[in-house]
């Protein structure tokens, strides 16, 4: 009796989620106890992040053209990977709701956004599919208290206004997508670290998920 979720190798599972709803401890924590090999988001690794968020309008392009080719190496590293394979956000995220919503603040010039959107949509045809999508739906008010709880210097300005904005272009998203399904986790009074019950309940509506396809 295996305690994973399913049967098959190679399967791509995807997490996706707001700052602060939990993307990398739950990647972690589901590649431990499913053998899931993880792909983590590479933020100690990106040069621009803090003057990003010092100043989003000088340096939003050079950062999200940085997690965009991290997220297309996780994307070859993990098609060639030898089974399944769980990661911590997706390329679709960074496109559709980080470089928008900059976009659409005016954070990010016309010229910006057209070069950026031009470069996502030409290699993202090319790219495979999750076979499973983990949104993790988190208030505002929630993902303020887990961004303050763990008390990285360059998040300490992150405004509620941003991260509504992020909020609801995520909504969009998951509205719209229709390339494989989704599990909603509601994170709101959740606490899958800490409570194994939690976790228990996350790991049953993947595998009721899976068995439901």
């Amino acid at each position: 009796m295996t305690n994973q979720p399913y049967a098959q190798n190679n399967t791509f599972i995807a997490i996706a989620g707001n700052i602060g709803a939990g993307k990398s401890t739950l990647t972690q924590m589901l590649a431990e106890a499913f053998g899931w090999q993880p792909f983590l988001e590479g933020h100690s690794e990106n040069p621009y992040l803090v003057d990003f968020y010092r100043d989003m309008s000088r340096w939003s392009f050079h950062s999200q053209i940085f997690f965009m080719g991290k997220r297309l190496e996780h994307h070859r590293m993990l098609t060639d990977y030898p089974g399944s394979v769980v990661q911590d956000r997706t390329v679709y995220e960074d496109a559709e709701i980080f470089a928008r919503n900059l976009y659409r603040q005016g954070r990010m010039t016309d010229r910006d956004w057209d070069t950026y959107q031009n470069l996502y949509t030409a290699v993202s045809a090319f790219l495979p599919h999750p076979n499973l999508v983990i949104y993790l739906r988190a208030s505002t008010e929630t993902l303020l208290r887990q961004i303050a709880k763990r008390g990285r210097d360059y998040e300490k300005d992150i405004t509620p206004d941003y991260i509504d904005g992020l909020n609801g272009l995520y909504e969009d998203w998951v509205r719209r997508w229709n390339h494989s399904p989704i599990v909603t986790i509601e994170m709101d009074g959740l606490d899958f670290q800490h409570r194994a019950d939690d976790f228990a309940y996350v790991c049953d509506q993947i595998r009721g998920t899976v068995t439901a396809g």
